[in-house]
């Protein structure tokens, strides 16, 4: 398996080699050079896997050059009860992932598949568990070393630093928007005191933070010398990792391959859900993927016009969902790359477009880039936006329907999904974080506190160790380097 890069100039390469970085020397995002298949005789033979399992037979599709021994103890260390404890239903634990039927009537069915299980309550965890295992295998190999640069708007940074902590040879450069994440979100990052681990709380919106992750991963020399990888949805890694919950949600809530389900995704930064459109193109039966937004609707817009038009900082809003707070959706770029049949020169042009103009028009009117808009139903997708007085709502009706608390961004990803459920199709909601994270919200929509997970009760009371800098690129390299001593 080689891959390429969404902008044309790169040099193909295998799995192990772009495992440790993110962008590719061009700007581009790598993909695989051709989708590898998955056969009905195969997804038959998946549905008796245990998430482990399934795991490998997905991962050795796309690490080929890994020993696929490696690759199972691997899996076999990164999916386990222990590391994704259940906490709503320890007979499940195993599962990893269960799905829950919220309703099924008038012939709509509509579930819940838990994501949340892992050691930050967020559904990160699913893949950043991994990636930590990886990386550190791979290190190891070479007796090296990394430093992670990454951003976040709240769950992959605390994800990223829990599956870090304590790995040899890596360090954790970790932005995040200051002041603009939730109480638990801030607290389970800051008050990390591991000495591998860096939290810098950027003076400005997610934006800020990620343009600069991508300006240092453009800086080939500096990423070079300072030894520079990435944890964020770019790294393909990390794609691969949540492919494999879109299976194991897929097999879970159908008997044959025959049927189809559709999966609504709460998104941001288009990572998750492009997880989903790789597990469509690889042949997994699912009939539509629906993006759902929050008030940041970036996305949202594109998938209704085909207009992609990126907000400036002071246009992007905060809200009750922060983990959505994105205006610029990286993962994006790997979408269209396949919408445009893979015609590099195009995306590089496009991209560059982002860069000066702030966005690109593929509606085909008058004027537009292209007509691909056109082309979008062939890939399943729709989508939806969700507000806060929709969110809080959601949040009521949830709980009071099906006697469970959701988290805002779950909240999201629900009203949305019962705007696009379709008779005979069981849709699917991504649940992104437990509620315990957005305490504030629950409290405001039911009146109470959030139910806790044991360990978590005082977690804002803890030390924090931080970082406040300017959205500055020249200071926070020297930052790096200092820390660093490279």
């Amino acid at each position: 398996m080689q891959y390429v890069s969404t902008r044309g100039h790169t040099a193909q390469q295998n799995f192990s080699e772009i495992l440790l970085g993110g962008l590719a020397p061009d700007g581009g995002l790598y993909l695989p050079q051709t989708y590898p298949q998955v056969t009905a005789g195969e997804l038959n033979a998946w549905r008796k896997l245990s998430y482990a399992e399934l795991a490998l037979a997905v991962l050795k599709k796309f690490a080929t050059d890994v020993p696929e021994s490696d690759l199972k103890a691997i899996a076999d260390k990164t999916y386990t009860a222990a590391v994704y404890r259940n906490v709503r239903a320890e007979q499940d634990a195993a599962e990893i992932t269960p799905l829950r039927v919220l309703d099924e009537s008038n012939g709509n069915k509509l579930l819940l598949q838990a994501l949340s299980n892992g050691p930050t309550l967020a559904f990160k965890d699913m893949a950043m568990q991994l990636l930590g295992n990886l990386f550190e295998y791979t290190l190891a190999k070479h007796d090296a070393e990394l430093n992670i640069f990454g951003a976040t708007s709240g769950d992959t940074g605390s994800a990223a630093e829990y599956a870090m902590r304590g790995k040899k040879g890596i360090r954790v450069f970790m932005l995040s928007p200051h002041k603009k994440m939730s109480a638990f979100q801030t607290a389970q990052m800051f008050s990390l005191q591991d000495p591998n681990i860096f939290n810098i709380a950027v003076e400005g919106v997610f934006d800020d933070c990620q343009d600069m992750v991508k300006a240092v991963s453009n800086d080939l020399d500096y990423k070079s010398r300072q030894k520079i990888g990435t944890v964020n949805s770019i790294n393909w890694a990390r794609v691969v990792a949540q492919v494999v919950y879109y299976f194991r949600g897929y097999l879970s809530a159908t008997t044959s391959n025959e049927q189809k389900v559709s999966f609504t995704v709460p998104s941001g930064n288009f990572g998750n859900i492009c997880a989903g459109h790789i597990a469509r193109m690889m042949g997994l039966p699912i009939d539509k993927l629906v993006v759902a937004t929050n008030e940041n609707d970036v996305l949202d817009e594109f998938f209704r016009t085909g207009v992609y038009r990126v907000r400036k900082s002071a246009e992007t809003w905060h809200t009750t969902s922060p983990s959505m707070d994105i205006s610029k959706a990286s993962n994006f770029e790997r979408f269209i790359f396949d919408l445009l049949d893979g015609d590099a020169v195009r995306v590089a042009a496009l991209f560059k477009k982002v860069e000066t103009e702030g966005g690109f028009d593929l509606s085909g009117k008058p004027g537009s880039d292209g007509d691909e808009f056109r082309k979008i139903a062939r890939f399943g997708f729709e989508s939806g936006k969700s507000v806060h007085a929709d969110r809080l709502n959601t949040i009521r009706q949830v709980e009071k329907n099906y006697g469970i608390t959701v988290d805002t961004h779950t909240a999201d990803g629900i009203k949305v999904a019962l705007e696009h459920i379709q008779t005979g199709v069981p849709m699917i909601v991504l649940e992104t974080a437990l509620p315990a994270k957005f305490n504030e919200t629950i409290q405001e929509a039911l009146g109470r506190d959030a139910e806790r997970p044991a360990g978590f009760e005082n977690i804002e009371a803890l030390p924090q160790r931080f970082e406040v800098m300017s959205a500055d690129v020249a200071k926070m390299k020297a930052f790096i380097a200092q820390h660093t001593g490279l």
